[in-house]
């Protein structure tokens, strides 16, 4: 997907939602249990009931690779029913060598068809670039996030005072430019948005950390938001697993509709 065909998607639903999708089976309604693929049931109604209000859907790699091979059978049935004209995020947190690289690459971008794949940028250009040669296709760079260990690297400062997730955004600079490259930034940072904006006026940010984690929609846009929009707000737990009882499919539909009408109030302020 190219940034104009994303870009189109949020002016569409005057929305810059993603749903992030986390599906865990302690978590998920127990009548699902009865279902063949409990997984796949949960989230095909996920989808289907907020397909309206998402341009982006992001399946959590982890919670399919934790099912064994089955999980990867399922994984590739939720990707078949997501729309195509809306935007998906295979968040794999890969990062390897050069050769590793590109067969992740290949996995996710070719056989799998996601539109962008979330990366570690730590062992530096050869664990990234790889991703960067497969045309119409992200990576979704880490940069500044929300867990509390993100303060034992990504905030050291070096001897002129720029801290270490400054200095990734620059170098990743030199490697893609905004139609390829997209920066992970927590919401609860609300405070360093503006900084990561300063350093990369034109990309994208994926946005976890609204909701469930006490980030504010607000800030993000106040501080984020570009003349593209440039944002795509996750929100998981607040909207998946809004209700545990068999309504949950239509409770989740009514706190991604609740996203999106202040998405369009944002949109209509700062863009």
């Amino acid at each position: 997907m190219t940034r104009a065909e994303l870009f189109s998607q949020i002016q569409q639903k005057s929305s810059f939602l993603c749903v992030g999708l986390d599906p865990d089976l302690a978590k998920i309604p127990t009548h699902l249990m009865q279902e063949a693929d409990p997984i796949f049931s949960f989230c095909r109604q996920i989808v289907e009931e907020t397909a309206d209000y998402a341009v982006a859907y992001k399946p959590n790699i982890a919670f399919f690779e934790a099912l064994g091979p089955q999980g990867w059978v399922t994984l590739q049935r939720v990707l078949e029913i997501i729309p195509k004209e809306i935007f998906t995020i295979a968040d794999a947190k890969r990062g390897d060598i050069g050769n590793t690289s590109l067969l992740y690459a290949k996995a996710f971008f070719e056989k799998m068809d996601f539109d962008s794949v979330t990366v570690a940028p730590y062992m530096g250009v050869d664990s990234v670039t790889p991703f960067l040669e497969f045309e119409k296709k992200w990576v979704i760079l880490l940069a500044l996030t929300s867990n509390v260990g993100s303060m034992d690297f990504q905030l050291i400062k070096d001897e002129n005072g720029k801290p270490l997730y400054q200095s990734v955004l620059e170098k990743s600079l030199e490697w893609g430019n905004a139609e390829n490259l997209m920066y992970v930034v927590g919401a609860t940072r609300g405070e360093l948005i503006a900084d990561v904006r300063k350093v990369v006026p034109d990309n994208f940010f994926l946005v976890p950390g609204v909701g469930a984690q006490g980030g504010s929609l607000e800030e993000v846009a106040k501080y984020g938001m570009n003349s593209s929009c440039g944002l795509l707000v996750n929100s998981s737990r607040g909207i998946i697993y809004a209700s545990g009882e068999k309504d949950f499919s239509k409770v989740a539909r009514q706190e991604a509709e609740k996203l999106q009408k202040e998405m369009t109030v944002l949109l209509e302020t700062y863009l």
